[in-house]
C-alpha cells in the first residue's frame, strides 16, 4: 500500500512549525520579531533579513493554506475558532478583560488554521483518493 503522506505525527509537526512561525512574529510576551523591531536600536540589516525570511515562510504557508482550503474553507475555519472563543467567553471560561490571554488563544487558533491548511490536501487524498495539483498553463 502506498504511503498517502498524512499522519497525526505529521500534522503535529506542521502545527508546531506554524505555531513557531506565528509566535515568532508576534506574541504578548514581548519576545517576538514585532517586539524586536519596535524596540528600536541598531541591527537594522538583521531585522530586515529576519523580516524577509518570515515573509517568505508566510508566503509559503498562507499560499498552501489558501490553495488547499480555498476562501470558503479559510472563512469557515476562522468562523469556527471565533465561535469557540465566543463560547468560552459566554460560559465564563474566558474573560475579554484578559487581552493577553485572548491574544494567545487567537495566535494558537491562527497557527492551527495554517496547519490544517498545510495538511488538508493530504487528508482529502486519504478520504477521496483524489490528488490536488496546481493548474499549469503553457
Amino acid at each position: 500500500m502506498a504511503d498517502d503522506g498524512f499522519s497525526g505525527k505529521g500534522f503535529l509537526w506542521r502545527w508546531g512549525l506554524c505555531l513557531v512561525l506565528v509566535l515568532a512574529t508576534f506574541n504578548p510576551s514581548g519576545f517576538s520579531y514585532y517586539a524586536w523591531v519596535m524596540g528600536g536600536g541598531d541591527a537594522l540589516p538583521m531585522k530586515v533579513l529576519t523580516g524577509i525570511v518570515l515573509l517568505a515562510a508566510y508566503a509559503f504557508v498562507v499560499h498552501a493554506t489558501w490553495e488547499s482550503l480555498g476562501p470558503f474553507g479559510v472563512g469557515i475555519s476562522v468562523a469556527f475558532f471565533a465561535a469557540v472563543i465566543w463560547v468560552l467567553v459566554d460560559f465564563g471560561m474566558l474573560s475579554l478583560d484578559s487581552v493577553s490571554l485572548v491574544a494567545w488563544i487567537a495566535l494558537v487558533a491562527a497557527a492551527t488554521i495554517l496547519a490544517i491548511g498545510m495538511s488538508f490536501s493530504l487528508v482529502r487524498r486519504r478520504v477521496t483518493g483524489q490528488i490536488d495539483v496546481d493548474d499549469v498553463s503553457d
